[in-house]
């Protein structure tokens, strides 16, 4: 089957173009955000082709993947056929709504020429889709190669843009944890962190847009993984996380109440609760070690990468098949 899809997100698109699939992924000279290409930090199989707008036209796509509104005009354009109708159409949906929830609309509700796909639940329920068809396939990731070993009293936290969004990704809270142990923040976006929080950098040190691999092994040496997003879908580096064998402390928010089971560190919506457990984790590598080993066998069970690609199989074929 050919799928075409656009380079949004690095790590869900990885674990994506692991199938048994053919995915194109449109290339513009300006690499921009839609004509990104391959990614070159995530390891992608050959199977995952760059392709330009001119050469769409020419392409047998079986179905069109979409992940933002735009897309939909953008595919029609550069296939030269319509999107949903000639060629069945599949909208993912990564992100928890905004505006007014729970009443937030979402761009593609009362449509019938698509299916909304989203990656959790969670989302699911509080998008208000209109009678847009829903369906939801959960997360699945990549093994990362490396475990935990937590030799480092230190806790890991992974955030894109966390100055920018704020509230949204707990940023105004890391200061109250960074008291109970330094903290290492890996993403895009995160230098002059500490600054922006008022910490020296002796208790904050931002890793700048560090490759996946590379930060994997960084994140398996910490002792435990720090996850403070209030309103955010479930991140894909929280279960990475999780995988590695690390334990976890994190705001009992949006999906990650199904995603961290009991025992694998801490899930509560009081910060002390949060920041006792952390200190106990730092101070006890036994515990970290146990909880992070419980953290580890949940997230293989729920998320492994063969369940997330035979779901989308079963997907993409009712859906291909339902247009013929």
């Amino acid at each position: 089957m050919n799928i075409l899809l656009w380079h949004v997100h690095g790590s869900w698109t990885t674990s994506f173009v692991h199938g048994r699939h053919r995915y194109l992924v449109p290339v513009t000279p300006d690499r921009g955000p839609y004509g990104l290409g391959r990614a070159r930090t995530y390891p992608w199989p050959d199977s995952a082709v760059e392709v330009t707008p001119r050469e769409l036209g020419r392409e047998t796509v079986d179905v069109v993947l979409l992940q933002r509104p735009e897309e939909f005009d953008l595919a029609c354009e550069w296939l030269g056929r319509p999107v949903g109708r000639a060629v069945p159409a599949i909208y993912v949906e990564h992100n928890t709504p905004k505006g007014d929830v729970p009443n937030t609309r979402h761009p593609m509700a009362d449509r019938d020429d698509l299916l909304l796909t989203h990656v959790t639940h969670f989302n699911e329920l509080f998008w208000d889709n209109g009678t847009t068809r829903t369906g939801v396939v959960e997360h699945g990731v990549v093994p990362p190669t490396v475990t935990w070993t937590g030799e480092l009293d230190r806790l890991a936290v992974v955030i894109n843009e966390p100055v920018r969004r704020g509230r949204v990704t707990g940023t105004d809270l890391l200061a109250r944890f960074a008291e109970i142990a330094p903290l290492d923040v890996f993403g895009m976006r995160v230098a002059g962190l500490a600054d922006h929080l008022g910490l020296p950098a002796d208790r904050l040190t931002s890793h700048e847009d560090v490759p996946q691999h590379r930060m994997h092994a960084e994140l398996a040496r910490r002792r435990a993984y720090l996850h403070l997003c209030r309103w955010t879908s479930l991140g894909l580096s929280l279960i990475e996380a999780m995988t590695i064998g690390m334990p976890v402390v994190a705001l009992a928010s949006t999906e990650a109440v199904e995603a961290v089971p009991p025992g694998a560190g801490a899930l509560a919506t009081r910060v002390d609760t949060l920041l006792a457990a952390a200190a106990r984790l730092v101070a006890d590598p036994a515990e970290a070690r146990r909880a992070g080993a419980a953290a580890r066998a949940a997230a293989l069970d729920r998320y492994g990468l063969d369940r997330f690609l035979a779901d989308w199989d079963r997907l993409l074929e009712e859906e291909v098949c339902a247009s013929r």
